[in-house]
């Protein structure tokens, strides 16, 4: 038999109607259903007079025509049927519904204005933010199937299905054309699904094929078939299903992921590093404020060779003949001596830098440029999985993905500059995928890394960001506010709540859903992206998934049956 919630699906079902409210404060509605067939959350249509408002039930509130009546059990000692009235007359519960959007849908359709109506307006006119309220007493629905394809798309390629409504079940859309104009975010606690979610998005971004993708992948995740850590199932890797297209980039000579081989392997030419890509690793490699005096002494005393010239330099010291202790030659002191610089901050930053010196990925001649080779591949739309492998420190992956980052910014500052010029070869767009976001985009590192340069103004050179993050409250307030669409799951702490809805309208009403949400495979959408906040339940990645998006096959009868409580 089906659960209590599912008797509604897919009926158009009144649930209600509008008894107060205004443009300040969320409309209210008097129930005329159950209220558990109403969740917080829910989707929900008022029609009346030409007019249709969508909106977002944010309360349920119980309430009594008089105190009395809800205190006393009249079902106890009256005969059922008449206790039940008394209830209907007695008894009540309202919903609070937060108002997004606003639609003309004309007159009646069997009036005569209708069809004046429909020649000035061949399609229907466009949603538009809520600027007026409702008459008393307009009808309150759920969301059918056409409400929401309205508002969030019908499913096709572009319009990706991220999830579908708590209530009935129904498709909901993001449009991957519009959700990477501007850079994004999915947030969640540990546990909450942002890999699976985030691997979803990518399997939909690379189906499309609109816009290149590189992934930073810290932990080894996206590339070759992993195994889940809670179910001990297969999770599919982006390269086994898009086999052709998908690069997998293993770092250092000989690596591999997951036990295979990766298309090709990164590493970095000594000459490659700049002063300013050590700069950036300031606070993970705990340097002093001269650190920035000694780099530019090095830079202007080798320029590109300066981190295999420094590097080479010892700190060892020599007797002289009267027993005195000296710089050797070739030693970090002497050319300090000779340049001006802090012997000790200049030994200092020797010291700190072994970190670097020793990483096996740092070479003075690479194979390959692989750099060279990664750039060409996103320009001509190949997605670039880069995986870490074994080095899956903080410092490798800060000093890798800014030093890598830094020379993409460059190529498609060029390319788009040369088009805006000659008007030949628009840039393809990229979007650049980064874990533990909060490690390259908190407050201190902000003002300094590429990535929160890409958040604030690479939009127009075509490059957005796509943070995935547990703690979006330790991303710093100025790169949050440029994240277009948020995408969250469960957060336990306060902080991150009320980091996620910074500045987006309605946040208090939204504070407490997102808050509730279930702790796996609900997800509320957020911001620039979608038309409307909404929770849902996010879309699950397994082989039905690929099936669904590769075969373009539609969700199977039984999942619904089975999702819905059949």
């Amino acid at each position: 038999m089906p659960n209590q919630q599912s008797t509604i699906n897919n009926q158009q079902s009144i649930i209600g109607y509008i008894i107060g409210g205004g443009l300040k404060e969320s409309f209210r509605a008097r129930i005329t259903v159950e209220p558990q067939q109403v969740q917080e959350g829910a989707f929900v249509v008022v029609e009346n007079s030409g007019w249709r408002y969508y909106g977002l039930v944010t309360d349920i509130q119980l309430g009594a025509t008089d105190p009395r009546f809800a205190d006393e059990q009249t079902e106890a000692r009256l005969p059922a049927s008449i206790a039940k009235a008394l209830h209907g007359q007695t008894l009540y519960t309202n919903l609070e519904i937060l108002p997004a959007l606003m639609q003309d849908i004309g007159p009646d359709p069997a009036s005569a204005e209708y069809k004046k109506w429909r020649q000035e307006n061949p399609e229907d006119p466009k949603p538009l933010p809520v600027k007026t309220v409702p008459p008393h007493h307009s009808s309150v629905e759920l969301a059918r199937p056409e409400h929401i394809a309205g508002i969030f798309g019908e499913p096709s390629d572009k319009n990706f299905i991220i999830g579908y409504t708590r209530e009935q079940n129904h498709p909901v859309c993001i449009d991957l054309e519009k959700f990477v104009q501007r850079s994004s975010g999915i947030f969640g606690a540990t546990g909450t699904g942002k890999s699976f979610l985030t691997r979803a998005v990518l399997a939909g971004l690379i189906h499309y094929n609109k816009a290149s993708v590189l992934v930073f992948d810290m932990h080894n995740e996206y590339g070759f078939d992993d195994t889940a850590s809670d179910t001990g199932l297969r999770v599919i890797g982006l390269k086994s299903k898009f086999a052709s297209k998908v690069r997998v980039v293993g770092l250092g000579a000989g690596a591999k992921i997951r036990g295979s081989a990766p298309d090709f392997n990164l590493e970095i030419a000594e000459s490659d590093i700049s002063t300013s890509d050590i700069e950036l690793l300031a606070r993970e490699l705990d340097l002093k404020e001269t650190t920035a005096t000694t780099l530019d002494a090095l830079w202007n005393s080798f320029k590109r060779d300066w981190f295999s010239e420094f590097k080479a330099m010892t700190q060892e010291q020599v007797t002289t003949e009267d027993g005195k202790k000296v710089p050797a030659n070739g030693s970090v002191a002497a050319w300090a001596n000779a340049n001006g610089v802090n012997v000790m901050a200049a030994e200092a930053l020797h010291n700190k830098l072994r970190r670097l010196f020793n990483k096996p990925y740092v070479v003075a001649r690479p194979a390959a440029d692989s750099i060279k080779e990664i750039i060409p591949s996103l320009e001509n739309g190949q997605p670039i999985v880069l995986s870490f492998g074994e080095h899956e420190t903080d410092l490798d992956y800060l000093f890798v993905s800014n030093l890598l980052t830094r020379r993409i910014r460059e190529a498609w500052e060029k390319k788009t500059n040369a088009y805006r010029t000659t008007g030949k070869d628009e840039p393809r767009q990229l979007v650049i995928v980064i874990e533990e976001a909060h490690k390259l985009l908190n407050r201190e590192m902000a003002s300094q890394t590429t990535f929160a340069t890409i958040a604030r103004e690479l939009r127009k050179y075509y490059v957005t960001l796509l943070v995935i993050d547990q703690r979006p409250s330790q991303i710093y307030d100025e790169v949050m506010s440029q994240l277009g669409t948020r995408i969250s799951g469960w957060l336990g702490d306060e902080d991150d709540v009320h980091a996620v809805l910074s500045g987006l309208a309605g946040r208090e009403a939204l504070r407490g859903m997102l808050a509730r949400l279930q702790p796996k495979e609900e997800v509320l959408l957020l911001g620039w992206g979608v038309p409307m906040p909404l929770p849902v339940k996010s879309r699950r990645y397994d082989d039905e998934f690929w099936r669904e998006l590769l075969g373009g096959g539609k969700r199977s009868k039984e999942r619904n049956l089975k999702e819905l409580g059949f």
